[in-house]
């Protein structure tokens, strides 16, 4: 039975990137954020349609207790990015989030969905406006569209972080990183200073912070 609890353990890392720990279930959000299209497969992906039911899980689960979200992702899809930050802000179980490599784009609402937040010294934040791939039509409507996708994604950022839409605006629209078109790339600590993530910090200050809120959690 050991074994055959391990072999669904490591099926569930290899396909999900999401394992149940003690009282604890892991997720990884890696690479590109998949949503409605697939992208190719030699692209390293998470699913929004794997996501989305194992948080429910989570939820619903009496013996899991907390949340720990592990981070490194370049973003991608909007609505779905957007569909799990919702998710996980949404789940009554204490929840942590560390940013390893990198957060970028939709990433930034998936760190701060979580009630804490760390990322490593050398981790990074990318806050650009929204792109889009493809055929664009140049009229008003379309950039209507894009204004209110921006601000659906800022006032999520300033509601779950200590970042001030006004001032998120501002690095969303920074002209002076060119090799980003727009956009600040904020380091570490900078993200901290920024109020967007609580602490510096690794994997080791994640899992004591998250057992403090579920101990916490018990006792309320």
């Amino acid at each position: 039975m050991a074994e055959k609890n391990q072999e669904k353990k490591n099926e569930e890392i290899k396909e999900f990137g999401q394992v149940k720990l003690n009282r604890i279930s892991l997720l990884t959000i890696i690479g590109e954020i998949e949503g409605h299209d697939c992208l190719p497969a030699t692209a390293k992906t998470t699913k929004y349609e794997h996501v989305l039911p194992k948080l429910a899980e989570l939820e619903d689960n009496p013996e899991i207790e907390g949340l720990l979200l592990l981070l490194n992702t370049v973003g991608g899809d909007v609505e779905s990015g957007l569909a799990i930050a919702e998710m996980v802000a949404s789940i009554s179980k204490p929840t942590v989030s560390l940013v390893l490599g990198g957060s970028h784009s939709i990433g930034v609402p998936l760190a701060v969905s979580t009630d804490y937040s760390f990322i490593v010294p050398s981790g990074t934040m990318v806050i650009h406006p929204v792109r889009m791939n493809g055929l664009i039509i140049g009229a008003k409507p379309t950039y209507d569209y894009f204004k209110q996708m921006q601000d659906r994604i800022l006032h999520f950022i300033s509601t779950h972080s200590g970042a001030k839409e006004e001032r998120l605006e501002q690095l969303m629209m920074n002209t002076g990183i060119l090799t980003k078109d727009l956009g600040t790339i904020l380091v570490g600590k900078e993200a901290v200073e920024e109020g967007l993530i609580n602490e510096v910090g690794g994997i080791s200050d994640a899992f004591a912070k998250l057992h403090a809120l579920m101990e916490e959690n018990k006792k309320a």
